[in-house]
């Protein structure tokens, strides 16, 4: 297994902890939840460059690393929501969607066709992660000052979720109009 691919393993294996952290009731593990969150997301970046950098792009990492993207979401979500600090209906929307363009895009790979991250899809990912990691700190700092941050790049990563998986089905539902 090369680098890239352990590196994506990393961030699976950091959910569990960033769960526990989450949960935990003692003082500041919502922030240690943040960090190991941030460093698990982070791990996305550094694998895919590392993969292109030294040309060790392989058909596991294809399918392991969005697959650990939304493992570390789908789990921040549920757990949100299960705290009481997400509305159901928002995670429901970002977990279709995640659903809906994982299984599109496996059913295009089986026709032989990839389907590439889009900016729309990578601009969501990035607004998902931002907006978990201001809930979990209950808006801190921008608490302190009465702004909505957390609110803000909620309603924006939901916005963009659904814009990047329509983008996603537009672009490509020629793929399935040949046969």
């Amino acid at each position: 297994m090369n680098l890239a691919n352990k590196i994506t393993i990393l961030r699976i294996l950091l959910v569990p902890f960033f769960m526990f952290l989450l949960l935990a009731e003692f003082p500041y593990s919502n922030l240690l939840a943040a960090i190991v969150f941030i460093l698990a997301a982070s791990t996305d970046s550094v694998d895919g460059y590392i993969a292109r950098k030294r040309n060790e792009v392989t058909s596991f990492g294809k399918f392991i690393d969005p697959l650990a993207d939304k493992i570390l979401v789908t789990s921040a979500l549920i757990i949100l929501v299960e705290m009481g600090k997400l509305s159901s209906v928002i995670a429901i929307i970002i977990i279709t969607r995640e659903f809906v363009i994982t299984g599109f895009r496996m059913l295009a790979a089986s026709e032989g066709v990839v389907i590439a991250a889009s900016g729309w899809g990578k601009l969501k990912t990035i607004l998902q992660i931002i907006a978990i990691v201001a809930i979990m700190l209950n808006n801190i700092p921008f608490e302190w000052i009465g702004f909505p941050f957390d609110k803000i790049t909620l309603a924006l990563a939901v916005a963009v979720t659904i814009i990047s998986g329509v983008d996603y089905f537009y672009k490509n539902i020629g793929v399935f109009r040949k046969k």
